[in-house]
């Protein structure tokens, strides 16, 4: 019984130390701020949004904070939409703001009251698929998808602000939506069957 004592006091006793030695090198700044918080709450701020998604008004309350990659996902459960790099460079985000393409992962949902937000969502019609959608699916222009929303998004704005006029146009225009499969060519395709249909979209 003596030694499993021993043992467990002498396992009290370094875990004290331990403690003790990590409160000792904790900057004061850091421990003042952690006891803080843990009495008084962060307050979050809050903020009135209106924007038209997918056609629809929106009236929200929203944490100034939120992205409006965030908004989509999180909070409006449009999860067409993907979140990828967060940093701007994969376009998996990509959507259309005022009928321009925009990577939502870089943009404050609150810096966009009273714009006009479209999802990969809001490109159908009723059960009827978008012509690029449709192309996509012909052309096999995706494999594990994840970044296919992104893509049909850049590729809707890049026949409508007529940047589809070539191969070389369209791979220029679409170069900043990452495919990590490798279906650049099939996406080009699709691309370019859409944008020679002359349909407008």
């Amino acid at each position: 019984m003596k030694p499993c004592n021993y043992q467990d006091a002498r396992r009290g006793f370094l875990k004290k130390s331990a403690a003790i030695a990590a409160l000792y090198l904790t900057p004061s700044s850091l421990v003042k701020a952690f006891a803080i918080d843990s009495v008084i709450p962060t307050p979050i701020a809050k903020e009135k949004l209106t924007i038209t998604l997918n056609g629809k008004l929106l009236n929200l309350e929203i944490d100034a904070r939120t992205t409006i990659l965030n908004l989509l996902r999180e909070e409006l459960n449009f999860t067409g939409t993907k979140k990828g790099c967060e940093m701007g460079q994969c376009g998996a985000c990509t959507i259309h703001i005022n009928g321009k393409r925009a990577k939502s992962c870089m943009q404050l949902a609150i810096s966009n009251q009273n714009n006009k937000v479209t999802t990969i969502e809001g490109l159908t019609n009723s059960e009827v698929l978008h012509p690029m959608q449709a192309a996509f699916l012909k052309h096999d222009a995706f494999q594990c998808g994840y970044c296919t929303s992104g893509q049909i998004m850049s590729a809707v704005a890049c026949v409508r602000e007529g940047q589809a006029k070539s191969r070389d146009a369209i791979k220029n225009y679409m170069d900043t939506n990452i495919c990590r499969c490798g279906a650049y060519q099939n996406i080009v395709d699709a691309i370019e069957e859409v944008a020679k249909t002359g349909i407008k979209i």
